[in-house]
């Protein structure tokens, strides 16, 4: 899969495709809350959608990183087998958590006492989870196939299954629009389940080939990979997934204590949207450069060359948006928030332009520590990340008075930028001792 040399044209290559697959993802969300803000009780059936989308993220963090796994890991027969049985352990495992967490009792417990969701939108978000019972395990086999695939080179397949993603989860939401009466935030979360399941299965078909090749290879006895340094190559993983996702629920509770509560609580979604788009190009890298920084990381500067210009260019194009007049069309006519949030909406941006270059550089030190397996290092940067945005954030709020999102926003930037530097040593010393 990796030549003996490794130009910037073959990374472009390879990255292209995966690139595409997080853009479209990046569309997912603003789509499907465009269709709920058309159907009644939109204000009702938005909250609710963004709770159990919440518990969704939540449940499924621990399977993400099975893509991961599976890129490094299933070297052969014998690791793919046992990769294989745990991830499927790991999915069954958590579709017993959904179960028990949409269990009625269970469910009222969460939304009243550890909550406090108000009761008009308690059944419209029980409902809507109800409808994400199988995305833990579809996300779960679809990420564990797509890592076969990528360990393969066959890229533009892991695209090929979000195209027909996109597909599904629109169809089905159409069709649900207009023949059924279900609310609207269970038609959201409906077409999430069937576009997940969709492309589930696209991939499982696309990555037979990959499969195959696996199976039939000898057994590898040299690297035998045993259930338990499975675990332990995982678990940390799993943890820095969890927290990566916790991250966006934790900023919005905070800005509730803020000042301009209201203003903050409705750009937040908007920004990160927008800023999500431009962060996907560097979150794409991170599958590339484990697919081919080879034997030794022989490829590490080729690859640290193509981040440099990726990071400038990922952050430069989102400057373009932001301190242009681009940013009152994307904000004001694309995403609907009035003049008032508009404006309220850019001096934040402006703030995080340097995240998309920030993300192409975490990718880069995640893929050396993924390659040498040293995966507790990215789960303590992680802990200390989500640390520093909570503790920047409650001085902001608390000992300043600081508007939420401009807090927010500065968190957001310095807790990367200190994660950066944290990973700096343990890469150097990977790169010294691989």
């Amino acid at each position: 899969m990796v030549k003996e040399s490794l130009t910037g044209r073959a990374i472009f290559r390879f990255w292209a495709p995966l690139a595409g697959t997080w853009l479209m993802m990046a569309l997912e969300g603003p789509f499907i809350a465009a269709i709920i803000a058309r159907l009644p009780d939109a204000r009702e059936n938005l909250a609710a959608y963004g709770v159990a989308f919440a518990f969704g993220l939540i449940l499924e963090s621990p399977a993400v990183m099975l893509l991961s796994a599976a890129t490094v890991l299933a070297e052969n027969r014998d690791s793919y087998l046992t990769l294989r049985r745990f991830g499927y352990g790991l999915c069954g495992l958590l579709t017993v958590v959904v179960v028990v967490v949409v269990f009625p009792p269970v469910f009222n417990w969460i939304a009243g006492s550890l909550l406090h969701l108000p009761n008009e939108i308690r059944p419209l978000t029980h409902a809507a989870l109800v409808f994400l019972l199988p995305w833990p395990a579809a996300i779960g086999y679809r990420r564990f196939k797509q890592g076969l695939l990528i360990r393969h080179g066959l890229t533009r397949h892991v695209a090929y299954g979000a195209m027909f993603r996109l597909t599904a989860m629109a169809a089905t939401a159409g069709i649900l629009v207009l023949f059924t009466s279900m609310p609207g935030a269970s038609v959201g979360t409906f077409a999430l389940s069937a576009g997940v399941i969709v492309e589930a299965i696209i991939s499982g078909r696309l990555a037979r080939r990959a499969v195959r090749a696996l199976e039939s290879g000898l057994a590898g006895a040299k690297h035998r990979l045993t259930m338990r340094q499975t675990v332990v190559f995982y678990i940390p993983l799993a943890l820095t997934a969890m927290l990566a996702m916790g991250t966006q629920p934790m900023v919005t509770f905070m800005m509730g204590q803020s000042r301009m509560v209201v203003e903050s609580l409705a750009v937040f979604p908007v920004i990160n949207g927008l800023t999500f788009m431009f962060r996907s190009l560097g979150l794409s890298f991170q599958e590339v450069a484990v697919a081919l920084l080879g034997p030794r990381m022989k490829h590490l500067r080729p690859l640290c060359n193509f981040a440099v210009v990726l990071a400038l260019v990922a952050s430069a194009c989102l400057a373009v948006v932001a301190y242009s007049p681009l940013s009152i069309i994307w904000f004001n006519n694309v995403s609907g928030l009035s003049l008032t949030l508009t404006e309220f909406a850019i001096s934040p941006l402006r703030l995080m332009v340097v995240l998309p270059a920030l993300s192409v550089i975490l990718s880069l030190q995640r893929s050396i520590l993924l390659t040498t397996r040293r995966t507790t290092s990215i789960t303590l940067a992680s802990s200390a990340e989500i640390l520093t945005i909570a503790g920047l954030l409650w001085i902001g709020i608390h000992q300043f008075d600081a508007v939420g999102m401009m807090s927010a926003a500065a968190a957001l930037v310095i807790g990367r930028f200190l994660t950066n530097l944290w990973l700096a040593r343990p890469c150097w010393r990977a790169n010294v001792l691989a």
